[in-house]
């Protein structure tokens, strides 16, 4: 197993080196520069100015040069300053990470409490009236957008219950009731958006474990018929929703960007979007790289715990 963790950890870095390569390419083919974005808020645009500023952050070298400068930076553990607000990019993250982390797993816990309970309970009523009304909340909440989804739900309770979050952010050690409140509908959202997929994947997986003979011989012994769900076919029909777990956190934690700007979270997400309002390079480019390794890092927690759900696997 360490040898196998090692040999993934060898090959995430080629894969993060050609990530960086095509987004620090991409991002100078952009249209817009963060220089004259800066000086036209501050009132003037001036060429000696614009020069100036280049020198100071190096953009006047050629594009291969600023790329090793901001890699070797990287690898150094510097991240660098953000050119249009001229603050520290450890500090942007240090402060934008806590958001992102606290609505990701808020929706995460909600998407699995919701999703696998109705999974099991549609694969062992088969089509049963529950099951029927399961699979329609769950073909809703994978058609409908998160954006509509929380558009709608704000409406609704706006208008019924006169109620919408707070819009000013609350650090949950501080103001544990205010930061809930803000939280709890983007949660809500997410989850239920990601707890659709879920459902759906347990329920198909289920129905798949439940016709092999193994179950029929766990039946035949007697065992009950909680036993046999839980401790034979349930664990068997785990791989493919850890998979589809493990690549929503990804997601999650590479941002939610919608709902993070709907609900005016300053998470990553909306970070990023700010970042690539202004073309601001080091900032887009630090937090891609950041959301690559996230995905990387999710998808080889992933792969571990096939084998911990499933003897039979074995990595060498």
């Amino acid at each position: 197993m360490q040898t196998y963790i090692l040999r993934r950890l060898l090959f995430a870095v080629p894969v993060l080196l050609l990530t960086s390569i095509l987004v620090f390419g991409l991002l100078h083919t952009v249209p817009g520069d963060v220089i004259v974005a800066k000086l036209a808020d501050q009132g003037t645009v001036k060429k000696e100015d614009i020069e100036l500023m280049k020198r100071q952050h190096r953009l006047d070298r050629p594009l291969p040069e600023q790329y090793l400068i901001w890699l070797g930076r990287l690898l150094r553990g510097d991240l660098g300053i953000s050119i249009y607000t001229e603050e520290a990019i450890q500090v942007s993250l240090r402060r934008s990470f806590p958001v992102t982390l606290e609505l990701a797993l808020l929706a995460m816990l909600i998407a699995v409490t919701i999703g696998v309970p109705v999974g099991i309970l549609s694969a062992v009523f088969r089509n049963a009236p529950g099951d029927y009304l399961g699979r329609v909340v769950a073909i809703l909440g994978l058609s409908a957008p998160d954006f509509w989804i929380a558009t709608m739900a704000i409406t609704f309770l706006a208008i019924r219950f006169h109620w919408i979050p707070p819009v000013q952010y609350h650090r949950l050690w501080d103001d544990p009731t205010a930061n809930l409140q803000q939280f709890a509908l983007p949660a809500l959202v997410i989850g239920y958006r990601l707890s659709a997929a879920i459902m759906r994947m347990t329920r198909s997986t289920l129905l798949e474990v439940l016709r092999e003979d193994y179950i029929r011989t766990a039946y035949a012994k007697g065992l009950r018929d909680r036993a046999v769900i839980v401790r034979h076919a349930l664990r068997n029909a785990c791989l493919p929703v850890v998979t589809i777990v493990g690549g929503q956190i990804a997601f999650l934690l590479g941002g939610a960007v919608i709902i993070e700007q709907i609900f005016v979270l300053p998470g990553m997400g909306r970070l990023a979007v700010q970042g690539l309002t202004f073309r601001d390079y080091p900032l887009v480019q630090t937090l891609v790289l950041l959301f690559a390794t996230i995905v990387v890092l999710a998808n080889l927690m992933v792969d571990i715990s096939y084998a911990w759900l499933d003897p039979r696997i074995r990595y060498r």
